[in-house]
């Protein structure tokens, strides 16, 4: 953002955000309403380890939890 021209932007604690294609509305409100079982065998923390490198993500962990 900061680099698009809103100098003043800042995320919060504990706030990220995505894109969705809306061909993938459906997998996503399945996705989502899936999530209590889905953390029960699998930590939120893990979820998204798999995710960025499932998408090649490049990340630095020490940027990304409290």
């Amino acid at each position: 953002m900061k680099q698009n021209g809103v100098p003043k932007f800042y995320w919060q604690g504990g706030y990220g955000a995505f894109s969705v294609s809306v061909s993938k509305e459906q997998a996503v409100i399945d996705y989502i309403a899936k999530q209590a079982i889905k953390h029960r065998r699998l930590t939120f923390q893990d979820e998204l380890r798999e995710f960025f490198e499932k998408h090649r993500v490049k990340w630095d962990e020490r940027y990304v939890w409290d």
